[in-house]
């Protein structure tokens, strides 16, 4: 009954939002307000405010919201709690990907770096190329520094949900994995004597992960990819709509194969979309090398002491949190789901692997898109005001490659094409576990329509409102998952010190 309940009323918001959005609001229709601008209405009125009003309240006394204080807080108890494994196998995981401990009898349905990829996928994308230039457009260079500790802190993040993820995947008669943060929670918790808690988390961990995988996982991507691009072809600016068709084929292409296809591609993708963008901020960086001290010394500087034009001290560093959450979604739980597909002997050496993203897709990417934004000044040029009042950080990462390159906005454009099509793929697979734990294997490809019809979605929606409700899904994503993870901490903390023993 439970699930028919959430099944009917999931269907009941698409049906209004896709097939009547004059329904949305009859003020809008007396107004003659455009169907972009009814539905745009909708998500911000009955869906972003109220739950911002939860997940960003400000704690008394502090004024920081409430779900960055409970990811920053959780990154630093598991850092901590793990005695610092981010540093201490570091080398153990790069080793992993290599190879070197490969076992093909171990079970799963993808490698070490198919799963890596995977993940990466998923975080690696707008949230480097947009979302580091929304940070910096918006909180200031100082935002910079806090998005690399928060990426240094939530690679134990990552380690731990990973691990558990391999602890309590189920593989089944077919050979397909099952698992991810609702596993853990679930059947980690009813260990613990606390069923009933852990199905409660596991079920609002998947209802938050689906709303996710449609916003930040795929609208999201969509809009922000779609910005950068109308700034090369002006043809979008009149015809989004061709942009989200077709998006919406090419990644109903991937996705009907599911896992063992999403991998495939991305292990391809991944590396290439990677190093074209690498090298271009090399590039970038290697003519302006004399400039990267200073640049690196008003990162510090402004995050201490910012201007009070960027929203002080905690405003700074709020949006650096939110920011780099975001882009390496290190204790959402997410990439669990992708790390217990792999093939592995122990469950801690897929955590040592999954404990990379972090470092790679925060404090490497993130990092070297923050200096090319800071030491061309694209983020005080008055020509990208625009930009960033509008939330549109691809276009203003593009501008800022651009000054030193001219043509390179056009290989931009490939590359955030790319990356918004690997991020979608992956958090396709996301939504679709949860889903199929929520309603069963049958109704698989109901999902899957529904993923493709929020692709098109995304492209007639505003970059704010998806901004926004990426946010609240992506980061309210963290509540339920981080308290599975206090709880089963001393579990993972037991079985790394095992695994450190054998390693020896």
């Amino acid at each position: 009954m439970k699930k028919m309940y959430l099944s009917t009323n999931l269907y009941n918001l698409v049906v209004v939002c896709l097939f009547f959005p004059s329904n949305l609001s009859a003020k809008s229709l007396d107004n003659g307000m455009s169907i972009q601008k009814q539905i745009d209405l909708f998500f911000g009125e009955y869906i972003v405010s109220p739950l911002a009003k939860i997940l960003f309240w400000p704690l008394p006394g502090v004024g920081m919201p409430l779900v960055v204080a409970w990811l920053l807080f959780g990154a630093l108890f598991l850092t901590f709690r793990m005695r610092f494994v981010n540093l201490r196998l570091f080398k153990n995981g790069i080793e992993l990907i290599q190879g070197k401990f490969k076992n093909n009898a171990n079970k799963g349905e993808v490698s070490h770096f198919q799963a890596l990829t995977t993940a990466l996928s998923a975080t690696v994308g707008l949230g480097n190329i947009a979302g580091v230039a929304i940070a910096i457009g918006t909180g200031g260079p100082g935002a910079t520094f806090w998005m690399i500790l928060v990426g240094f802190l939530g690679m134990s993040s990552k380690f731990t949900e990973c691990t558990l993820g391999q602890k309590y995947r189920k593989v089944r008669k077919d050979g397909k994995i099952m698992g991810g943060a609702m596993h853990y929670l679930s059947d980690g918790l009813k260990e613990k004597n606390f069923p009933k808690l852990g199905r409660f988390l596991a079920v609002s961990f998947c209802v938050l992960c689906i709303g996710g995988s449609f916003g930040g996982g795929n609208s999201f991507q969509v809009v922000q990819s779609l910005g950068l691009i109308k700034t090369v072809i002006p043809a979008m600016n009149t015809h989004s709509w061709v942009y989200g068709i077709l998006m919406s084929i090419l990644v109903g292409l991937v996705i009907i194969g599911g896992i063992k296809s999403i991998a495939r591609v991305a292990s391809i993708v991944v590396p290439f979309m990677c190093g074209i963008y690498i090298l271009a901020c090399l590039f970038i960086l290697g003519t302006h090398f004399k400039e990267i001290p200073s640049a690196l010394s008003l990162i510090i500087e402004q995050a201490f002491s910012p201007d009070a034009a960027f929203g002080g001290f905690l405003g700074v560093l709020i949006i650096g949190i939110k920011r780099a959450v975001f882009s390496n979604e290190a204790g959402i739980g997410s990439a669990a789901i992708a790390h217990s597909a792999a093939k592995t002997s122990n469950p801690v050496e897929e955590g040592v692997v999954a404990l990379l993203e972090p470092f790679i897709d925060t404090i490497v990417i993130c990092t070297m898109t923050a200096l090319v934004i800071i030491i061309t000044g694209a983020y005080l040029d008055p020509a990208n005001l625009l930009f960033i009042e509008n939330n549109q950080g691809g276009a203003l990462t593009s501008s800022a490659m651009g000054s030193v390159i001219s043509w390179f906005p056009y290989l931009l454009v490939v590359a955030v094409f790319l990356f918004a099509f690997s991020t979608m793929i992956s958090w396709s697979y996301y939504g679709e576990r949860c889903w199929v734990y929520l309603f069963g294997d049958s109704t698989s490809k109901a999902y899957k329509l529904l993923f493709i019809a929020f692709t098109f979605l995304g492209s007639i929606i505003t970059a704010t409102t998806i901004l926004e409700f990426s946010d609240l899904m992506i980061l309210g994503m963290a509540f339920p998952n981080f308290v599975g993870l206090f709880i089963l901490s001393g579990q993972v903390s037991k079985d790394l010190k095992e695994y450190e023993k054998n390693k020896q």
